[in-house]
């Protein structure tokens, strides 16, 4: 098999060591030529993860996404979900027919309000079956610096997910299997939105005590989300005798769900949690998206699942908190204040 990977930030570049690693040569798109020439001279990637040195002569650098679609047998797709579509749009459909596409993508594509097989589907009548998400509590600078991490496949084919996550598993991270690939993916995009929210309240000076109060919350409102858009999954430590360890890994409480929304608004290398600390500082977004050198990707998805929830019909005072505050400049200090009364 021969891997293609579609986007060069700090989550690509992670994932590029992991295949590296492992002795797979790649085809990757980079924009930028010059990135691509200190790259060949430097053996890292000059933006991002600066001390995750490559071995070259695995590395098939180019400005084309065309060539690694056509290169690639397997695509993943890394790249900020606000960025995505543009991306695509520049891809031959001819080129991603018969291909293994590995979603790595953190998000809603917000130009359409899809995740992104559904966007693959539409555009490209791309199958699901050909189509696997991989997610999980998982921060790039952690794979960088090889530092024990568990990274889940979600795809409706078993021999198919089984197969790509041998392809990363390594001594640093352990590969999860499942096959919730819609629940995956939108629990995915609301912690995202509540790390924003964990950072605000770091931000607007609340303690330990709130913080903790409001991610359990959190978890029970994005339980509550999945539920309601038929996701069968959502359930919080329950496992009886008959069902096998496997399914366990598709319980709400597995480190894909329960544990990925837990280290996203605690974490330090979030994004997200830091973004949503200069908002409760006082920073105007504009101003914050601008001193961060980073995606922050709850600031999108707000957006997206306010929409979407506008059909799901979910309770969801913290993700609407979170999207007044970003979207429609709601003061930080008075929404937290009324989001107060709400938490359990």
């Amino acid at each position: 098999m021969t891997f293609g990977i579609l986007g060069s930030g700090s989550w690509g570049t992670a994932l590029a060591k992991i295949l590296t690693d492992n002795g797979h040569s790649i085809c990757w798109w980079n924009r930028s030529e010059k990135a691509i020439e200190q790259f060949k001279v430097r053996h890292h990637n000059p933006q991002y993860l600066q001390a995750a040195r490559f071995d070259i002569d695995k590395l098939q650098l180019t400005t084309d996404p065309n060539e690694v679609a056509q290169k690639a047998d397997i695509i993943l797709i890394a790249i900020p979900s606000a960025y995505a579509v543009s991306a695509l749009q520049l891809i031959k459909p001819e080129n991603l027919e018969k291909k293994i596409i590995i979603s790595a993508i953190k998000g809603i594509l917000p130009q359409v309000n899809l995740l992104l097989n559904d966007y693959l589907k539409q555009e490209f009548d791309f199958p699901i079956q050909n189509y696997v998400a991989v997610l999980g509590p998982c921060h790039a600078e952690e794979v960088a610096s090889e530092k024990l991490s568990y990274l889940t496949f979600s795809g409706v084919d078993e021999e198919l997910t089984t197969k790509l996550a041998s392809y990363f598993k390594t001594s640093y991270l352990n590969t999860v299997l499942n096959k919730d690939i819609y629940g995956v993916q939108y629990a995915a995009v609301l912690k995202n939105i509540y790390a924003v929210g964990a950072g605000i309240a770091h931000g607007l000076d609340y303690g330990d005590n709130f913080l903790s109060v409001l991610i359990a919350n959190s978890a029970d409102e994005m339980a509550g989300f999945l539920r309601k858009a038929g996701i069968i999954n959502a359930e919080v430590g329950y496992l009886d005798d008959e069902k096998t360890k496997h399914d366990k890994h598709q319980n709400y409480a597995a480190s894909v769900y329960l544990g990925d929304l837990l280290v996203t608004c605690y974490s330090l290398h979030s994004r997200n949690r830091a973004f949503g600390n200069m908002i409760g500082k006082g920073y105007a977004v504009k101003a914050a998206q601008l001193e961060m050198s980073m995606v922050a990707e709850g600031y999108h998805a707000s957006n997206c699942m306010h929409t979407i929830n506008e059909t799901i019909g979910a309770s969801m005072p913290i993700a609407a908190a979170v999207f007044k505050i970003l979207w429609n400049a709601a003061p930080p200090a008075e929404t937290f204040k009324n989001l107060e009364k709400e938490l359990l």
